[in-house]
């Protein structure tokens, strides 16, 4: 960054990913007359007065005062002006990823390219107000080559992707007369996610006794007509040779190998506007957020293979990303982020979710987890279609949102479909809730 005013040329060099030169270039004397503080304007108009009056008073020694208080201003202007610091920043985020509620430190780097000292430094990074006060911090005096690092935290309740940056850095003369202000130009960005809770293992509906057991022995039972062969490779063995595929083909044809497979979930989180009440980070649905993260994140490090719905039919792994897809950390990050944005969408139902559902690659989906809002009728028989794709259904619904009436008839209705329905109030224990559905899972859902 060059930091000093009135140069009109960009000298600065970049010292890290995340440093940045200054956008703002003010070249003038006349932008350097626009950061006189009070206190010089003040002086300023207290010689132009003391000189006039000199004048018309004929006061010899009034008016040397009057020079004196209009001079001093107008030096400091113009030794400002003429000073040249480049100076190079940079700042890092430990870490750029953080759960709400929790602290991120920001640590800022500042260098003195020049081969002259600064003078006093100024510094304040452009914080949201929703992460705390900005941060300012005065340097009395940088040496050349020198730096200097300072670092602050920062912290959110609420999830979200926010901005940090630009750095500024204010000038200012010994005697407080002009103070003179550059940017940097570069950004970085603070991933607030929602909290995630440690969930205990259980045996939940639809679990097969192993990882990808059902898969297998389906597998072994498919009758010869489900097989799909493939042809005979050198050292393939012999007692694999599918004969029937072998005369049809003319050539020697072989079962495919029977692949593991990892079990499947889908977390669907309703995200209607219409089907929420209340907003904040006490609110139903925020509840609902954090515990779709947590599932998410639990049942990626049991060894499942996740991904994220909504009700928009938005899918995180994308549909064209690998639904088997990609590893469990990298899949983790992306559902976490997607989190940390969602909002309340403005979709009438859950029909798109559906309509994602069904697209699937054939048979059953898995486990399907459902973090569910206020539904109607039809949405609720929609959601017992859904059922119908999942070897297992577990359904967080929120009390208190309509008469409790028809809310025992929705929760009926559902399990009566086959899901495990577990109702909550904001503030309920997750890892709780959890437990319930082990225990419901052979019951049908009575917990709750």
């Amino acid at each position: 960054m060059d930091g000093a005013p009135g140069t009109g040329r960009d000298t600065g060099r970049d010292t890290g990913p995340d440093a940045g030169r200054p956008g703002e270039r003010p070249g003038t004397l006349r932008a350097a007359f626009g950061g006189l503080t009070t206190r010089g304007r003040s002086f300023l108009a207290a010689g132009v007065a003391a000189a006039v009056c000199a004048y018309v008073l004929g006061q010899g020694d009034l008016l040397r005062v009057g020079i004196l208080l209009t001079a001093l201003p107008l030096v400091c202007v113009a030794v400002l002006h003429r000073t040249r610091h480049r100076v190079a920043a940079s700042r890092r985020l430990s870490p750029s990823r953080v759960p709400a509620r929790e602290e991120a430190r920001v640590r800022l780097r500042l260098d003195n390219v020049s081969r002259l000292p600064t003078g006093l430094l100024m510094l304040q990074d452009q914080v949201p107000y929703v992460l705390g006060p900005r941060p300012r911090f005065t340097l009395d005096r940088v040496e050349p080559g020198g730096r200097r690092e300072v670092s602050y935290r920062v912290r959110s309740d609420l999830r979200g992707r926010y901005l940090l940056g630009p750095l500024q850095l204010r000038l200012s003369d010994p005697f407080g007369m002009v103070e003179l202000t550059r940017s940097f130009s570069a950004h970085d960005t603070l991933t607030v996610v929602p909290r995630t809770e440690a969930l205990p293992p259980v045996r939940l509906p639809g679990e097969t006794g192993g990882r990808g057991e059902g898969r297998q022995r389906s597998l072994a039972l498919a009758g010869d007509d489900d097989v799909i062969p493939r042809g005979y490779r050198h050292g393939d063995d012999l007692r694999r040779v599918h004969w029937r595929s072998t005369a049809r083909h003319g050539e020697l044809m072989v079962r495919r190998e029977e692949q593991p497979q990892r079990p499947r979930c889908t977390v669907l989180l309703d995200t209607r506007r219409t089907a929420w009440a209340g907003s904040g980070p006490g609110s139903a649905f925020e509840w609902a957020v954090s515990g779709a993260a947590s599932v998410a994140v639990h049942l990626l490090e049991r060894g499942y293979t996740v991904r994220l719905l909504t009700d928009t039919g938005a899918q995180v792994p994308g549909p064209d990303g690998g639904f088997p897809g990609l590893g469990s950390s990298d899949t983790a990050g992306l559902i976490l982020d997607a989190l940390a944005t969602v909002a309340h969408s403005g979709e009438p139902g859950l029909s798109r979710a559906h309509e994602a559902l069904r697209g699937g690659d054939g048979g059953h989906e898995g486990l399907l987890v459902a973090f569910l809002g206020l539904t109607s009728g039809e949405q609720t028989a929609l959601a017992c279609r859904m059922r119908q794709r999942a070897s297992g259904a577990l359904a967080f619904v929120p009390r208190g949102l309509q008469e409790a009436g028809a809310e025992r008839q929705r929760q009926r209705t559902l399990r009566e479909a086959g899901w495990t329905v577990l109702p909550y109030v904001p503030g309920d224990a997750l890892p709780g809730l959890w437990r319930q559905a082990d225990r419901a899972g052979g019951a049908n859902g009575r917990a709750g």
